[in-house]
């Protein structure tokens, strides 16, 4: 009956309402691998290390720890029932329909104020590349440019990230073997060479709180990691991708960020003045102590990389979001439409980018500062990472026992539950209360704090009228 009907309606002519399957294993090993290298690391460290010295590495190291446990929880829900809405999805199953709804809207506004982020950092490097053009064109140019990837089947966003990880996983691949050539004192070039710096100015300079309040710059740069879970409903085998990512992230982690950071810290000192500088970038002030050649042209071209990655991703992983939102009925319907066979849904796709295009014309508006709109906007997505993680942790907490309940196989599970997740949720909220107490942290978690309280009113609102209509 149910096959008849849906055939029926196809011909018909009825919208679709179906994502393509049509992303390869090497697109989402790629991600996987890469998804964590964003420009966030590339530019933001040099100022979580100016703020908390070589401890950084620590806080590095904390938030790779609790990504690679987040990654875990999330893999053993993804796995028994994958879904382009992931913790959003898993979040509306295990704690309530308000749940999914609030953490889902929180996760699409975070990556469509991201993407008009990235668009300006891009239009800004552009201009220094082509200073006779101005940065507003770039921005703009960039934004129309790049979200034109997702109108067309899902397998072409996959080529363009494959080909943009590939670049940034060989950039920071050479980073590692240049700077540990400097650390035993292979590397002869340039002015620093040795561990001389994890401990010549002080280990903690600056104190404990430091270290957890650069944990938030810590975690901004690592959210994407989970994009992979997200992308994954788009594959032959789900489960499979999804495995092979979970398993894989410990080492990416460990590879990529606390690896790259710890030499870092050992080269440049915590002090130098160039880390704190808006956008300089540690990778970038390491290379020129190093006395590589061209090091401010190779980093604005990765870091050009990293951000058109980014955006492109941001634009993937808000469309993906609101399509899920659709399909729950927690967005309005025509979100959740898809074009016939190519199966993309490109409503979701213009409504994601609209607030990126009307970010990248504010760069035109001659009354307002384009660079402290978008720090505005940032501000209210500060914390969401962290929120995200919390969700999740709450939700497997949950869904664990709702499938054994159920008698459902769970092919990853989380090591040590429930303690492990009883200890990242622990960790969270402590983190959360202490940057409540820390006079640069305070408007973050004020304004993300608000403007979560916000959507979950909302969520609950909207849960309730639900339950009255289907009554």
């Amino acid at each position: 009956m149910d096959a008849t009907s849906t055939t029926t309606a196809s011909e018909k002519g009825a919208p679709e309402s179906k994502l393509n399957a049509s992303l390869k294993s090497r697109h989402l090993t790629m991600m996987s691998i890469a998804g964590v290298i964003g420009g966030a690391l590339f530019v933001g460290s040099g100022s979580v290390i100016h703020s908390a010295g070589p401890a950084a590495v620590l806080a590095y190291l904390a938030g790779g720890i609790l990504v690679v446990l987040i990654m875990r929880m999330l893999g053993e829900m993804a796995t028994s029932s994958p879904d382009t809405g992931s913790f959003s999805t898993y979040a509306d199953r295990a704690i309530g329909r308000w749940a999914g709804f609030t953490i889902g809207w929180l996760y699409w506004w975070y990556w469509v104020i991201l993407m008009a982020w990235e668009a300006y950092v891009a239009g800004k490097i552009l201009h220094g590349f082509f200073p006779g053009v101005s940065t507003n064109v770039f921005v703009l140019a960039t934004t129309l440019v790049l979200i034109t990837v997702n109108f067309f089947n899902v397998k072409h966003y996959g080529e363009f990230e494959f080909w943009f990880a590939l670049i940034k996983v060989i950039a920071i691949v050479c980073f590692l073997i240049v700077c540990g050539s400097a650390v035993l004192n292979i590397w002869q070039f340039g002015e620093v060479r040795g561990i001389t710096h994890l401990t010549a100015e002080g280990f903690m300079p600056n104190g404990f709180t430091t270290v957890i309040g650069a944990l938030l710059g810590v975690m901004f740069a690592f959210l994407g990691a989970e994009i992979v879970t997200i992308a994954a409903s788009e594959s032959k085998d789900p489960a499979g991708q999804i495995v092979k990512a979970t398993n894989s992230v410990v080492w990416r982690v460990c590879l990529f960020y606390v690896g790259s950071i710890f030499l870092i810290v050992c080269l440049v000192p915590w002090n130098d003045p160039h880390l704190g500088e808006s956008g300089y970038g540690a990778y970038r002030r390491t290379l020129e102590l190093l006395g590589v050649p061209y090091a401010e042209l190779l980093m604005n071209f990765v870091v050009l990389t990293s951000v058109s990655s980014c955006l492109i991703s941001g634009h993937y992983t808000a469309s993906r979001m609101l399509f899920s939102l659709a399909q729950r009925g927690d967005a309005p319907s025509f979100f959740k439409i898809t074009r016939a066979g190519t199966g993309v849904p490109v409503f979701a796709i213009v409504g994601s980018c609209a607030v990126a295009v009307v970010c990248a014309l504010i760069n035109f508006s001659e009354t307002l500062r384009p660079k402290d709109v978008l720090d505005t906007l940032m501000n209210t997505t500060g914390m969401i990472a962290l929120l995200v993680y919390l969700v999740i942790a709450f939700s497997q907490l949950r869904m664990r026992r709702k499938l054994i309940a159920e008698g459902k196989e769970i092919r990853l599970q989380m090591w040590l539950f429930p303690w492990l997740t009883y200890l990242v949720i622990a960790f969270i909220v402590a983190a959360l209360v202490t940057m409540a107490f820390m006079p640069d942290y305070q408007i973050l978690v004020v304004s993300t704090g608000i403007a979560a309280c916000v959507v979950v009113a909302m969520g609950v609102v909207h849960q309730i009228r639900s339950a009255k209509k289907l009554h």
